[in-house]
C-alpha cells in the first residue's frame, strides 16, 4: 500500500501523502527539527502515524539511490 503520491498538479509534483497536500518534506521538517511523530500528527490531523512512517520510508528510499557526478573543472 503506497502512502505516498506523486502528481504534477498537486503541490508542483512534489511528493505528498496521499490524499493530501502535506509534503514528505514537511512531515521531514517537523521531525529533523526535533519534533515527535506525536508533533506531527497533533499539526495535521489528517495524517496517521503511518502516513509519517511512510514519508520515513520515502526518504530512506531516496536515500539509497546511488548517483555519481562527476566534476569538470
Amino acid at each position: 500500500m503506497n502512502r505516498i503520491e506523486i502528481n504534477r498538479d498537486v503541490c508542483n509534483g512534489k511528493p505528498v501523502v496521499q490524499g493530501t497536500r502535506i509534503s514528505v518534506d514537511t512531515v521531514l521538517s517537523y521531525l529533523s527539527a526535533g519534533d515527535t511523530i506525536e508533533d506531527v500528527l497533533e499539526a495535521h490531523p489528517r495524517l496517521t502515524r503511518e502516513d509519517v512512517l511512510a514519508c520515513l520510508a520515502y526518504a530512506h528510499r531516496l536515500s539509497e539511490l546511488h548517483t555519481t557526478v562527476e566534476l569538470v573543472a
